[in-house]
C-alpha cells in the first residue's frame, strides 16, 4: 500500500461528516433546522407541566390542540425543506404564516421562542438559492481556440484564465431628438 493511497485509511467518521456536508450544502438545512427547533415549543409548553417544589404548575389551555396542529406542521415543514428543497419557497412561507398565527393560538408563539425560530427559519428557507456547480477549467489552447497574442482589451491566457477579449464598454450616445420639450412631459 502506498502512502498516496488515503481513500482505504480514511476514518468511517471522516467519510460519514463529508457526506454529511455535501448533502448539507445542497439544500436549505439551516432554515430546515430552525423550522424544527421553533416547532418543538410551540407543540410543547400547552401540555407541558413544570414542578415547582411541590406546586404543579400546568400550562394546559383551550389553544392545546391548535397550537399541538401548529407545532406538528412547522415540524413538517422544516423536514420538507430538507428532503424536498424544490418547494423551500412554498414551505418558507408557510413556516413564517403559521409562526404568526402561534402568537395568537399557542402561548405567545412558545413563549416567543418557537415563533422567532420559525420565523427565521421561513425567511431562511425564501432566500435559499441553490449554488451554481463550478465550471470545469478548460486549459490555454484546448477545444479548438487559437491564441492570437495579447493586444489592447484582451487578457493574456494563463492558469484561471480563459482566453476570451474583454471587449471594453463604450458609453450610449445620448439621444437629444428624444427630449424637444425640455424634458417636459406632454400632460404637465
Amino acid at each position: 500500500m502506498s502512502p498516496e493511497s488515503t481513500g482505504q485509511n480514511e476514518h468511517y467518521l471522516r467519510v460519514f461528516w463529508r457526506g454529511f456536508r455535501t448533502w448539507r450544502g445542497n439544500r436549505p438545512f439551516w432554515a430546515g433546522l430552525f423550522t424544527m427547533v421553533g416547532g418543538l415549543p410551540i407543540a410543547y409548553f400547552p401540555y407541558a407541566n413544570m414542578h415547582l417544589g411541590n406546586v404543579i404548575l400546568a400550562m394546559s389551555t383551550t389553544g392545546g390542540a391548535g397550537s399541538l396542529i401548529i407545532g406538528i406542521l412547522l415540524i413538517t415543514l422544516g423536514l420538507t425543506m430538507w428532503f424536498h428543497h424544490i418547494v423551500r419557497v412554498f414551505a418558507g412561507v408557510a413556516a413564517i404564516l403559521l409562526a404568526l398565527i402561534s402568537i395568537p393560538v399557542a402561548n405567545i408563539g412558545g413563549f416567543l421562542i418557537g415563533f422567532l425560530f420559525s420565523l427565521l427559519g421561513g425567511a431562511l428557507s425564501i432566500s435559499w438559492a441553490p449554488g451554481e456547480p463550478k465550471p470545469d477549467p478548460v486549459p490555454a489552447g484546448a477545444a479548438g481556440e487559437k491564441s492570437e497574442g495579447t493586444g489592447p482589451g484582451m487578457q493574456e491566457s494563463g492558469p484561471g484564465f480563459h482566453s476570451t477579449a474583454a471587449v471594453p464598454q463604450q458609453p450610449e450616445q445620448y439621444d437629444t431628438t428624444v427630449e424637444v420639450d425640455g424634458g417636459r412631459h406632454r400632460a404637465g
